[in-house]
């Protein structure tokens, strides 16, 4: 904001601007110095001023970092802090707002870790462009750390505890003390030359920043971001950063979470199957059900109870044609009877002998033929009938159960057994026979 001596601000605005340069301008810093005034509220949080021969400056450290400390200080104790400029309005003054405090001693390993990070910062090692993608189903996880640490152990319990078939393979270092950085870097390396697994998780537990530190060394560093394997950094608890976290391909913040990254998706995707066979389960419940209620309202039916209801009337019909086809033959018959007497009486008028043989072999061709034809006819209908008859009784369920045939009921579920897979033993069932039901249990299964 640009002002004049005609300018008049308020108070407000002119803090606000204070705020906005002094924040915009010192955005994290590391301070070193002496604690005085110290106060822990009730809540977590923790207020100090940290001052040396010459300056004092306020400090408010909030629960959320104040967590990660591993003892509170006191007034006298020489600390180093690093945080970030902020004004506090309602008082008009600048304080310091802490995310990390280490006691003296410490400020050199800060030191030189700020060196490292802006080194590999700029030589673009963090670019997000350059993480690999984490492979959706790993089939071979590797892990860099020590063999006896609480890491592994909580690495193992996790993975055991989400799938039994998994192929862990542990490349075992040192994480602490001399030698270690060279360990956890070729471990990395053996990964990679040998294609051993498909994802690796490097990391340890909790300590304080030279527990740490194997895993803020450049070597380590180059050895995650030249591996052709996606890393996963897993260090210290969930409040320690280090340069491994910033390299590698994705941080988790402890050993248990990493254990749960490396199978999220696996694990979405079991579940997925898993809902999609509930659901599959419920749907063939629901048609089952459904069907099983529409066979039961067939079973009702009128038509189908019986087959009588549906063939009766036609049964009834053939019985009614018998008679009259049997009329209508016999008086065919009498009509051809009754016109051969006719025709003997003319003959015998005419009196031609060879007219009369002639007409007489005739009329026993036609009349045999008449008859053949007749009876072959009331044959044809006769065998008709009687085969709709054995066709009704051949699909009437009763005559089937005559024969020896029962069907088996389970009394649980009222449904039809056709396998011993329908029916547990110790379960009621019921036996239809033509005459009855009989009613048992199952005592065996073989």
């Amino acid at each position: 904001m640009q002002t004049t001596s005609n300018t008049v601000l308020t108070v407000s605005e002119l803090t606000i601007e204070i705020k906005n340069l002094l924040e915009g301008n010192f955005r994290y810093v590391s301070l070193k110095g002496e604690i005085s005034n110290f106060k822990k509220q009730s809540s977590g949080h923790l207020y100090f001023s940290l001052k040396d021969e010459n300056a004092q400056i306020f400090c408010a450290m909030f629960k959320g970092n104040a967590y990660s400390l591993a003892s509170l200080p006191k007034d006298g104790d020489q600390v180093i802090i690093e945080g970030e400029i902020s004004v506090y309005p309602p008082r008009g003054n600048y304080q310091i707002i802490v995310r990390k405090l280490s006691f003296s001693g410490v400020g050199q390993l800060l030191l030189k870790l700020h060196e490292l990070k802006e080194k590999l910062k700029n030589l673009g090692w963090f670019e997000k462009d350059l993480k690999k993608k984490l492979p959706l189903l790993p089939k071979k996880i590797g892990v860099v750390t020590s063999p006896t640490g609480a890491a592994i152990q909580d690495i193992l319990n996790i993975l055991k505890r989400r799938f039994s078939n998994f192929h862990l393979i542990l490349n075992p270092v040192k994480v602490q003390g001399e030698g270690a950085k060279e360990e956890i870097a070729q471990a990395i390396n053996q990964f990679n030359e040998h294609n051993l697994v498909d994802v690796i998780i490097v990391g340890r537990g909790g300590g304080s920043i030279e527990d740490l530190w194997a895993f803020n060394e450049e070597i380590v560093a180059k050895a995650i971001f030249e591996s052709k394997i996606p890393i996963i950094s897993a260090v210290g608890h969930e409040t320690d950063i280090t340069i491994s976290d910033y390299v590698a391909d994705k941080r988790a913040p402890t050993p248990s979470a990493a254990a749960e990254i490396v199978l999220k998706e696996k694990k979405l995707i079991l579940d997925s199957f898993d809902n999609y066979k509930n659901q599959l389960y419920k749907n063939l419940s629901y048609y089952l059900k459904s069907y099983r209620q529409k066979l039961e309202n067939f079973s009702k039916n009128p038509y189908l109870s019986s087959t009588y209801t549906i063939f009766g009337s036609k049964i009834q019909q053939l019985d009614e044609i018998k008679p009259s086809i049997e009329i209508a033959i016999k008086k065919n018959i009498q009509k051809q009877k009754e016109l051969l007497k006719i025709l003997s009486n003319q003959l015998k008028n005419i009196k031609p002998q060879n007219q009369i043989k002639a007409i007489q072999d005739q009329l026993k061709i036609f009349k045999k033929r008449l008859i053949l034809g007749l009876f072959a006819k009331i044959n044809l209908e006769k065998e008709r009938f009687f085969k709709l008859i054995n066709h009704l009784k051949s699909i009437d369920p009763k005559n089937l159960l005559k024969k020896g045939y029962s069907i088996c009921f389970n009394e649980k579920t009222s449904s039809i057994i056709l396998s011993i897979k329908d029916i547990a033993e110790s379960d009621k069932f019921s036996v239809l026979l033509s005459d009855g039901k009989i009613y048992g249990v199952v005592k065996e299964k073989k």
